[in-house]
């Protein structure tokens, strides 16, 4: 999954950037809310870590923009944590709100179930032909025993059970795994879903040849 950090304070946005890499997503970064709108409509990112306190544009006026063209999931990261500023930033389209200083774990917490709630899937859990998908762990197991995946293969494999029965394009599967920095015009794509299938089945993902590829029901 891809995300947008969009904070001014250079070491905290290098601080998240690396801990969300670590995670396994992908991840773009702006220090402001003119490169922050920039990003935002030109790319399709499965969620938004947004301040409110940015130069150029502020928080509410990048998430104003954003709301008149998309649904992306936006979490307003801030300072601001009275209740007036929580209300604003709600109302103005927001989907979470987390106030400074938090905790890591409670941020991936709301970002997993954010990305969660975007595709449909009420709860941490996902049975796709025998694999359980645990979103909230970030882990698959097979007939109870757990699969070794590696941080992408893991993010592909949810990617894909969380849009089961569709047909995800090569592109878009591009655009949601890997962020700007990535070589996408290489065959990493190729190589991940064959690691995949030699670890779940080969039949666990199929291609639509032309297409992309699914997860069935």
């Amino acid at each position: 999954m891809r995300i947008l950090v969009v904070e001014d304070e250079l070491e905290l946005l290098k601080i998240l950037a690396q801990a969300l890499r670590e995670e396994g997503y992908a991840v773009d970064t702006a220090a402001d809310g003119e490169e922050g709108i920039f990003r935002a409509e030109s790319w399709d990112y499965d969620a938004i870590v947004l301040d409110l306190m940015l130069p150029k544009l502020s928080g509410m006026q990048v998430l104003e923009r954003l709301r008149l063209e998309k649904k992306t999931p936006v979490l307003i990261l801030t300072a601001r944590d009275t209740v007036p500023d929580r209300v604003r930033g709600l109302d103005g389209g927001a989907d979470d709100y987390l106030v400074k200083p938090f905790e890591l774990s409670e941020l991936f917490a709301r970002l997993r179930a954010l990305i969660r709630r975007a595709n449909g899937q009420a709860v941490p859990t996902i049975e796709v032909g025998g694999v359980t998908i645990d979103t909230r762990a970030r882990r698959a197991t097979q007939g109870g025993e757990a699969v070794s995946l590696t941080a992408r293969e893991y993010a592909l494999v949810e990617m894909l059970a969380l849009r089961r029965g569709q047909v995800v394009s090569r592109t878009e599967m591009y655009e949601h795994l890997f962020d700007e920095n990535e070589d996408t015009m290489s065959n990493l794509l190729d190589v991940h879903v064959s690691n995949i299938r030699r670890k779940l089945g080969k039949d666990f993902i199929t291609t639509r040849r032309g297409h992309g590829y699914s997860i069935d029901d």
